[in-house]
């Protein structure tokens, strides 16, 4: 079924829904972490499960003639396997991250070509982060730099366009492709203005549904949804939610992800004897969260579990 189906099937019957998003194990380690967290959250009925994918990173090895070679290192692969295991184990509806980086065009299709064959036809279309030690996002060669041309490909693939264009009796796929919003605006983006130009772009090219970032604050996506709306995006809006649970945070949150702490919630985690204290200062906060959005009619609230269901599981119990 796709995303956007369940997201309005939620809505006309005054639903709200729990989803959530899992990370691939690093490599070495098997996919029972994985099934682990999914067995406590699945009692909660998610709607569906999102599974990131993280692009490769660069490290120097110095070989015997002293000189260092430059070499493309992968530390959480399987994307692809690990929804399509989530997907016939539980019988859950999936949704596998698609990024730019380190993707070429012919590398997007081989992938969503793969995605077809497994029945997978929900996606999440993502530019990607930039590799470390780049000031800034370098398209991979013959690849994308923008997530709204991601999504032109994906589209464009549903309507029966691949990249070599004399295949013949091409069968079209059947993508639903959400992608990401930023309530408190993009990092790279000059002003929040220019932030839902960029996103209205990625909607006009043909996406279904936005997922936003992590907030504390509600009214920052409550406004955002009234930019949007004023920009003339009129796809579903979900929330993506982060339960609080260690003091360092404080100042790794901010940087790493661009978003505000509400004063109110810093003031109570500097208060905290330990982060057994943060995690239940965390859980309150999330679950307040969850019941302002869930009262305003959000059909679905989407939860980055970072690889934990602890938190997540007691937020889930009190919510839904």
């Amino acid at each position: 079924m796709k995303i956007i189906d369940i997201i309005n099937e939620a809505t006309a019957g005054k639903e709200c829904r729990f989803a959530f998003e899992m990370l691939p194990p690093l490599k070495g380690d098997d996919i029972s972490t994985i099934y682990r967290t999914i067995d406590r959250l699945i009692r909660f009925n998610p709607a569906y499960i999102n599974v990131t994918y993280h692009r490769e990173e660069v490290k120097y090895v110095e070989r015997e003639n002293g000189l260092l070679e430059k070499l493309s290192v992968s530390k959480r692969p399987g994307t692809v396997a690990i929804s399509a295991a989530i997907m016939a184990r539980y019988g859950v509806e999936v949704v596998p991250h698609l990024i730019c980086g380190g993707f070429s065009k012919y590398d997007t299709e081989d992938a969503l070509i793969d995605l077809n064959f497994l029945g997978i036809h929900n996606v999440l279309a993502l530019r990607g982060d930039t590799l470390k030690g780049e000031k800034t996002f370098q398209a991979t060669p013959n690849g994308h730099l923008h997530a709204f041309e991601l999504v032109e490909q994906i589209i464009g693939m549903n309507e029966g366009h691949f990249i070599d264009a004399e295949v013949e009796s091409i069968s079209r796929t059947d993508f639903c492709v959400g992608v990401a919003g930023y309530p408190e605006k993009h990092a790279e983006a000059p002003n929040p203005s220019i932030d839902i130009e960029y996103l209205k772009k990625k909607v006009d090219a043909g996406a279904d549904y936005i997922v936003t970032q992590m907030f504390f604050d509600n009214g920052r996506f409550f406004d955002f949804k009234e930019r949007c709306l004023k920009a003339g995006i009129n796809v579903p809006i979900i929330p993506g939610l982060k339960p609080f649970s260690t003091k360092r945070q404080l100042t790794m949150l901010p940087p790493t992800f661009h978003v505000d702490i509400p004063e109110e919630l810093t003031a109570r985690v500097l208060k905290c004897a330990d982060n057994k204290e943060v995690r239940q200062v965390g859980i309150e906060w999330a679950i307040r969260q969850c019941e302002e959005l869930k009262a305003a009619g959000i059909p679905v609230l989407h939860f980055y579990t970072m690889g934990n269901a602890d938190n997540i599981e007691k937020i889930a119990e009190a919510v839904f």
